[in-house]
């Protein structure tokens, strides 16, 4: 639970970004990672297994996602700002932060031909007591959309300010 210092940022969007599903990168990334499935090469089987094209593997949309220009909403760079001038002002140095993780929950398939947005958001930040000082942790959460208004997958990030 974020203190009492970032609940004003809570919920904020902070931007997003719109990407095009495509063939042959989906076929690329997969072969990339050495997934051999059918249903991320090959059209025909793809709809014989009931799709309209080739399904991209779950990685996939984050690395169209990190690619991307983003799209900012104008509150999120005054929320952005505001954490790290908040963060600066209880001490913390690093105001980039060391990258804390990233999880991902996948929904629905993303095939090509697809039209994905997503919107990101501050979700929390919690300051914790760590055995070489305080620590502070900010939770980004992306959630990415197709055309059809229908959400395919979240993605949560942590970045740690020391």
């Amino acid at each position: 639970m974020a203190s009492e210092d970032f609940a004003q940022y809570i919920g904020v969007p902070t931007g997003g970004s719109i990407f095009e599903v495509e063939k042959e990168p989906i076929r690329r990334f997969a072969d990339a990672v050495g997934d051999t499935n059918p249903l991320y090469s090959d059209e025909e089987y793809a709809k014989k297994a009931g799709y309209r094209s080739i399904v991209a593997p779950p990685g996939y949309i984050s690395i169209q996602w990190n690619g991307r220009q983003r799209i900012s909403a104008p509150e999120g760079g005054n929320a952005r700002m505001g954490i790290m001038t908040l963060l600066r002002e209880k001490g913390y140095t690093n105001p980039g932060g060391v990258d804390g993780g990233i999880e991902y929950d996948f929904f629905k398939p993303v095939q090509a031909g697809d039209t994905i947005t997503t919107s990101s958001m501050i979700k929390d930040v919690t300051e914790r007591e760590g055995r070489t000082g305080k620590m502070a942790f900010m939770v980004n959460e992306t959630t990415f959309t197709n055309q059809d208004g229908e959400i395919v997958a979240k993605a949560r990030s942590t970045t740690i300010q020391r």
